[in-house]
Parts: C-alpha cells; structure tokens; sequence
C-alpha cells in the first residue's frame, strides 16, 4: 500500500511516524493530513531500504526518533528544518547513520504541507556542456549540508541513468526527477512514442526516484494561449510536450497515459509533482490565461492521481510580481483542493540576472506566508548558467531564510524559539553561543574574526565605549542581556578560530581588501587617524 493508501485506511506508517517527530505533531495528525490530501510523504520503497536500485530485501527499515531541532531546544520546539549546518554535515558524514540495505545511505521521510514546516527543493544536474557524476554527487553533499528538504535531479547530459543512482543512492533526502529528460536522449521529440514513456517512467521508480515532475497538465487546447507571451513557454518540459504536440497533432501523451503512469507510480510509492509546463517566464506573463488554464487541469488531475492511490503535489509559477503572489497561492488551494503547492521563487523582477537567488527568496518568502508548502531554491547562476556547488550553497541558505521566515509568519508553534535563543545569546554578547546557534554559525565566526579575534563584550562594529547591547546590560532597569543561561563563561576570551569553510572564506574576502593577521590593513588598530586609514583603504583597494 502507499502512504495515501494506508492513510485512508487509519493506519500509521513508520514513515508517518517519523515525519511526526520531525515536525513536533501526533502521528494521528500526519496521518489524518496525508489522507486529507494535504500533506505528502515522497518515499519510493526502494530508497526507504536503501536498496540500490534492486528490490528491497525485505527488511523494513527503522526510523530515528531521536530528538532533533537546534542545539539545546525544548523538546517543544525541535524542528529538524531548525538543525545547524554543524548538526547537519556531522550526520553526512557519519558512514552508520541511515545506512542502506546496499547504498552508502537511504532514505529518511520527509513531509511536505502547507500545515507543517516548510520545506526547500534544490535542483542539480550535469549538462551535456559540463559537470560530471561526481560533481552532482558533491552537489547533493552541498544541498544537504546547507538545508535542502529534497532535491531534483535535472541531468540532461552524461550517463543519466548512472547519474542518477548515484544520486540516490547517497541521499537522505526525497529525490525528484523530470522523466522526460531521459525518454529523449539520443532521439527527437518526435520520435517520442508510448512505449518508450511507460518503461523511462518505470526504469526511474525501479532506481528508487521519490517524486515525477509529469507535465500532464499542458493540453493541446491550451497551446493557442501562449501566443501572446513575452517568454512562450520557459518549461524544458512543457516545450517538449508542445512541440510533439503540434508535430503529431495529438493530445499530450502524458495526460493520455495519466492512468497508466499513476499505476506504475502506485507500485513504487511514488509521488506525482505535477509540472507547470506553462508556467510564467517573466513578470509580463503572470497570471496569465495560459497559466491558469493548466492549473485547472492539474486540480483535475490531482483527483485522479488521488483515485490511484498515489500521492501528488503542484508545481507552481516562476515569475509573479510581489503583490500576486498570494493570490496565486489562494487560488492553487481552491483549484486543486489543498494539494501542496511547490513554487519556483517566484521571482519578483527580472531585472537582476547574477543575483536571482536574492530577487526569488523575496518572493519565495511571501509565498511561503502565503501557504506554499516547499520553495524550490533559484541559485546565482539562474538564466546565465549551470550551478556549481558554491551556487547550490547560496540558493539553498537564501531559501532556508525564506522558508524560517514564512513559518514564523504563519505561526508554526515554535517556530520561532530559535530565534529567541539566538537573540537571547546576543544580548549576553555570548559570542560562542551566537555562532553555536547560528545556521551557518562558521562563516558568522569568520566575518566577526576578521575584525577581531576576541571573543569580548562589545563588537567591532560599535567599539567598546558605543555598544549599546554592552550598555544596556549595564543598565539595572533593562533585563536584556541578562538571562542566566545565555552568560558566557567569562567576560573575554581568545577565539577558538576558524574552520576551513571560513578561512577560505577570509582568503576569498582578502582579494578584496588585504587583510593581516586577521584585520584589514586599513584597520584602526594599525591606522588610528581616520584620514590616513580612508587613504589606506583606498590604496589597497586600487591594487586588489
């Protein structure tokens, strides 16, 4: 039975069970949401054994349900989307955690609603111009280690097949794919038949793929609605679709196979993300007739996905101006009766090329208020090209912020208890509790050592006599800053240093404005008359 299946039938999966634990909810509740519709478990049976592409041995596999959440959490408020990027690459690298039955690692269940945390997708993928299937697999380390919630494989170049296990098979993490990808390698579009969809689609759920973007929803009678777009169609797939569309003059073979499809996706346990092949491309096509004429096809199909057995989720649109997005949201719900909704961005200007990660997070961000149940991530290199593993770093971190803030904003119980406890750490000036607590608590120790490498109360920011967090503990009336268990240990003390995250970091920073044991050379320390050091900086700055 699938997890939908079970869930319709009152029974409680292991697999709900530690989703429950994840997010700080009653089996019953996860149990009740899967069968509602409304929340997701991608978990093909093959990647929950760790099987390596074969049929599981038969051996179910247990579930961590160990506390998790960030470091020293009430065991009220510990969300595993909360954990550190410390807390995060110790579990990668552990070689006994999540063993597989033949991979190096398997899978650990993750939920996807708009009733829980939300979650982050990241998209990685060698293409026939670079990368490699070690690259993809130090991209998924990268995506793991700096928050992703699952991640897709969007290869189109190299060995797929291989690439793609690999892949799998040291995730611990929901893999996505995009089958289509796959079905035309080494032919035209044209020559896409049936047969050949039917055994890509099985090949993939036989390899342990968790969740199929299937453009399903882009009909032949949607086509004429494109016309009028600044950017037609941007989907990969859903400009394949149309194109053998209108080659053929034939309904779009995914939609004419859609119970087909959902039989194989039944057997495996896998989930339908339902691709938005008309999807806007820019801020000129938001919103548009084309769009939402898919979306009511995907509420159609999501029925029918449901009637399977086999889960499913939305895909959502890309480019939307700020003030439609929420709409956008609201209108996905009643469409397609609460389905998670799983958004690109969206990004909220298209004016910013180089700098995407920033302008989508924006959006992503009141989406993820909104109610959309996972962002996936947009990386510096969106529109110019194909991102490398510090890309993947930086997309994935801006939509961490995007995701915590959005919790936060819909009133996720607790949420926000991290925050306090960093806060709480900051008003003590308790430098080693701030970066203990901290996301990416290594390059927050880097940039405060690269000012100074005392650990002290005040920042080199203010300066000691400026500090207003130090005055304020100063003051009797105020209790900020006083809280007992956020105290440091003493007043001041050596750093402990930097990891090698952070000095490659402060080598990168240093080609920028030199820097000397571990203060910029224009520093106050070394340059006390302001005049003589704005003269330094400027020098150094003209050689860097």
């Amino acid at each position: 039975m699938t997890q939908l299946e079970s869930a319709r039938r009152g029974l409680v999966t292991p697999e709900m069970r530690r989703v429950a634990v994840r997010e700080n909810v009653t089996p019953g509740f996860v149990r009740d949401e899967v069968a509602r519709g409304r929340l997701v478990i991608p978990a093909n049976v093959r990647h929950l054994a760790g099987s390596g592409g074969a049929a599981p041995g038969g051996c179910a596999p247990s579930h961590d349900e160990a506390g998790v959440g960030h470091p020293g959490a009430r065991a009220d408020v510990r969300y595993w989307v909360n954990q550190t990027v410390v807390q995060r690459a110790a579990a990668i690298a552990d070689e006994r955690a999540l063993r597989g039955e033949h991979a190096p690692k398997r899978l650990d269940p993750t939920g996807i609603g708009r009733m829980i945390t939300t979650k982050i997708n990241a998209n990685i993928g060698a293409s026939p111009v670079s990368s490699s299937t070690d690259e993809e697999v130090e991209k998924l380390r990268w995506a793991q280690k700096y928050g992703a919630d699952t991640l897709m494989d969007l290869s189109t170049g190299g060995d797929l097949g291989a690439c793609r296990q690999a892949i799998i098979d040291h995730a611990t993490i929901p893999i996505g794919t995009v089958p289509i990808y796959s079905m035309i390698v080494g032919r035209r579009i044209e020559e896409l038949t049936y047969d050949v969809i039917l055994k890509e689609i099985e090949r993939q759920a036989q390899q342990g793929v968790d969740y199929f973007t299937i453009h399903a929803g882009v009909l032949r009678e949607h086509l004429p609605l494109v016309g009028p777009r600044v950017t037609g169609i941007v989907s990969r797939g859903g400009s394949l679709l149309a194109k053998w569309m209108i080659h053929h003059g034939k309904q779009n073979p995914m939609f004419d196979l859609f119970d087909e499809i959902s039989a194989i996706m039944r057997e495996y346990d896998v989930t339908y993300s339902l691709g938005d092949g008309l999807r806007p491309g820019c801020l000129a096509d938001a919103s548009d007739p084309a769009q939402l004429a898919e979306l009511r096809t995907l509420g159609e199909l999501v029925q029918r996905a449901r009637a399977a057995g086999v889960q499913a989720m939305v895909e959502g649109p890309g480019h939307v101006p700020l003030d439609q997005i929420g709409w956008n949201m609201r209108l996905e719900q009643e469409v397609c009766d609460d389905a998670p909704f799983y958004v690109l961005g969206p990004l909220v200007t298209d004016v910013f090329p180089g700098y995407d990660h920033l302008t989508s997070a924006i959006g992503a961000t009141e989406a993820a208020r909104h109610g959309a149940a996972m962002l996936c991530y947009v990386t510096p290199k969106e529109h110019v090209g194909l991102p490398k593993a510090e890309d993947v770093k930086a997309g994935c971190i801006a939509y961490k912020i995007a995701a915590h803030a959005g919790d936060i904003a819909r009133g996720i119980a607790g949420a926000r208890a991290w925050d306090d406890d960093v806060s709480r750490a900051r008003a003590a000036l308790n430098w080693p509790r701030q970066f203990e607590l901290a996301f990416d608590g290594e390059t927050a120790r880097a940039l405060h050592d690269e000012d100074l490498e005392v650990d002290t109360d005040f920042c080199a920011m203010c300066g000691h006599d400026w500090c207003s967090m130090r005055i304020s503990k100063e003051i009797v009336a105020f209790a900020s800053g006083k809280d007992a268990a956020f105290q440091p240990e003493r007043r001041a003390m050596p750093s402990p240093g930097v990891g090698g995250a952070g000095r490659v970091l402060l080598d990168k920073r240093a080609h920028e404005l030199p820097v000397v044991d571990g203060l910029h050379a224009c520093h106050s320390t070394r340059v006390p008359e302001p005049a003589r050091a704005q003269a330094v900086q400027a020098e150094m700055l003209a050689k860097a």
